[in-house]
């Protein structure tokens, strides 16, 4: 595997973490009618961090939460040489009339958001719709979609390769940035 530059070592990752939850815990308060949704596969493990985290710094949270599959509302699973295997939708209760925070770990062209979005209507008209992203990349947006919350921005060439490592896949919470996407 090609080496990766490390934008974020396991210390940083937590403090930005606790920095999402801040914004969070400052713009929604008590978190009345709000609920996280994780954008399947790697969505939840940071709104299940998040979630985690959370309920630490609000005593007596109540935030509902779940888990969003997207795979057959994107615009390209047609266009795929392998059949695709879909994750769960976890999501036990309707979305109307809640503010909905929308969870995924890397923002980079807005189609897997826009598929998300197109998915979340099976589950009621939200009273408004949020983004959060570990990472914001900036460049090359296909779609006019954009992140309200964020822990990292990034500057990368398309050929580049952003990865975020998880500690519940076993490995140390870090960002890497690679010149192509690893093998």
């Amino acid at each position: 595997m090609q080496s990766g530059k490390l934008l974020i070592g396991n210390k940083k990752f937590k403090l930005t973490i606790d920095r999402l939850c801040h914004q969070l815990i400052e713009e929604y308060g008590d978190f009345k009618d709000t609920c996280i949704v994780g954008i399947q596969p790697r969505g939840p493990f940071l709104a299940d961090r998040i979630i985690s985290r959370l309920n630490e710094l609000v005593p007596d949270l109540h935030l509902k939460s779940g888990r969003i599959d997207i795979t057959f509302y994107r615009d390209d699973f047609r266009r795929r040489d392998k059949p695709l295997s879909a994750s769960t939708t976890e999501l036990d209760f309707l979305l109307e009339n809640q503010n909905v925070i929308l969870v995924d770990d890397v923002l980079y062209t807005g189609r897997t958001v826009q598929a998300a979005l197109t998915a979340l209507q099976h589950y009621g008209r939200p009273n408004r719709v949020e983004l959060m992203a570990m990472v914001d990349r900036r460049f090359n947006r296909h779609l006019p979609i954009k992140s309200d919350y964020k822990g990292l921005k990034v500057d990368a060439l398309d050929e580049a390769y952003v990865k975020v490592l998880w500690e519940e896949n076993g490995e140390e919470d870090s960002i890497f940035i690679y010149p192509t996407k690893p093998e």
